[in-house]
């Protein structure tokens, strides 16, 4: 799907009347509604469930080590030089892995693995070694499997990109933010443009098949002419897929954020400015917009999986194997199987002691009800093709679309009246406009957070 902006007027009245704070559904329900109801038993239950299912396996490792702190973050990190710390966590999530696959059938084919954090490449060589071969030990990884990491590309070298490769990962993934030298300052990461161009060039000689990196709009200090340079020196890496993060200023939620002066933050305007020139600019350099804040290629697998109808979301963003079950390793890490939902421990301490308990460190979750799934299809729907097609959930349901959802379709008239959204007789389609604004549209269909708005971030 083509993102096609000739024509599109980008109204700040219209985006300021919808952008209101809604989930970013990497799932649904959200992880906001994960509860410490559900326990490490109702988890060890539906594995038991999953592993009747056979479903292909996706694996999520967290890395939560970072050596310094950016003030944009929003991730779960543990700030620290000393590197020792993470050889105890390495042997709990060693230990974790083995306890939890004494539960999982794992005969089944895992058709993606991802590493991330946190920095990843936080780790030693043969502490990325020791991690790796725990994985092949205790999975059955399919040989053509997407196997990624996330790496901070101040903390890399050559040799470090080759070693990766030839251990096994095909998938690479590397945030930029901002060229723009006084914004990195102002975020407190400072990496130079040919540091970069470095990092990318080590990447593609390493023959990587997939490249990603991650720009951030509305940084301190950044307008419309410095970011334009930043999308223009992002296009002349040639990455594979791209994501523009909107910036959320959330200080009294993630208080590092508070090393920001919010008076230095573009104005709204700007804001908007800014991502109306990002989206023409890599829509006209043969980027697709896939979705939310996603680009890619034509030829890359997101774009595909898209056209082919099989793109999905879950806790790691964007995806293509719309059929895997995820289960997420190490401390903050979100499993996502198809009837439930569990997140382990945050704090090292409680995840440590779970681990060497013999328990799976489930800290709070979820059980879906079969209403939860109806809705989640279809959000996931809007979210991931921007459309629906009403007699797909019919069909897998055995429900009447309009009747089930007569007041969500009568609530969603005036963002038809509006432009954002085409109500046909057996389609819902968002439109070009609408797609900006998409999680404002799907929140429509969420009957656990659609009346509370404040722990999540704005669209725009």
């Amino acid at each position: 799907m083509v993102f096609l902006l000739p024509g599109v007027k980008f109204d700040l009245d219209l985006i300021k009347k919808y952008d209101t704070r809604a989930p970013r559904y990497t799932s649904y329900p959200p992880a906001t509604e994960l509860s410490e109801i559900f326990t490490a038993k109702d988890f060890a239950t539906a594995i038991c469930n999953s592993n009747q299912r056979q479903t292909p396996l996706s694996l999520y490792f967290h890395i939560p080590f970072c050596q310094s702190a950016c003030y944009f973050c929003g991730c779960n990190t543990v700030i620290s030089n000393n590197k020792n710390i993470a050889n105890p966590y390495l042997q709990h999530l060693a230990q974790e892995i083995k306890n939890t696959t004494e539960l999982i059938d794992t005969n089944r084919k895992v058709l993606q693995v991802h590493w991330g954090g946190g920095t990843p490449n936080y780790l030693e060589l043969h502490q990325v070694e020791f991690l790796w071969n725990k994985i092949n030990r205790y999975f059955s990884i399919d040989s053509q499997a997407e196997v990624s990491i996330e790496i901070n590309p101040r903390y890399v070298n050559r040799e470090y990109i080759k070693f990766l490769r030839d251990i096994g990962f095909n998938r690479i993934s590397f945030g930029i933010q901002d060229f723009n030298p006084q914004v990195q300052a102002a975020v407190n990461r400072v990496q130079p443009e040919k540091m970069l161009f470095e990092v990318m060039d080590w990447i593609k000689e390493a023959n990587f098949t997939s490249v990603n990196v991650d720009l951030i709009y509305g940084l301190p200090y950044q307008n419309l002419h410095t970011f334009r340079e930043t999308v223009v020196k992002t296009i002349a890496l040639d990455p594979d897929r791209i994501v523009v993060f909107n910036f959320a200023y959330v200080p009294w939620v993630k208080p590092v954020q508070k090393m920001i002066s919010e008076d230095s933050l573009p104005t709204a305007q700007e804001k908007l400015d800014i991502l109306k020139m990002t989206i023409e600019e890599l829509t006209h350099n043969e980027y697709l917009f896939i979705g939310m804040d996603h680009f890619a290629k034509t030829n890359n697998e997101l774009a595909i999986a898209q056209s082919h109808g099989t793109l999905k979301r879950n806790f790691q963003g964007y995806t293509t194997h719309a059929e895997t079950e995820l289960f997420g390793f190490g401390s903050t890490s979100i499993s996502m199987l198809e009837d439930a939902y569990a997140q382990n421990h945050k704090g090292l301490k409680d995840y440590y002691q779970s681990v060497l308990a013999g328990i799976i460190p489930t800290s709070k979750g979820i059980k879906l009800t079969q209403d939860d799934i109806i809705r989640r299809d279809v959000i996931m729907s809007i979210m991931s093709h921007f459309q629906l097609d009403k007699s797909d959930i019919e069909r897998k349901y055995h429900i009447n679309f309009d009747g089930y959802f007569f007041q969500e379709l009568e609530e969603l008239k005036p963002l038809a009246d509006d432009g954002l959204v085409n109500l046909l007789t057996n389609k819902i389609q968002i439109t070009d406009i609408g797609r900006l604004l998409v999680r404002n549209i799907a929140v429509n269909f969420d009957t656990h957070t659609r009346t509370r708005d404040t722990k999540f971030s704005r669209a725009i």
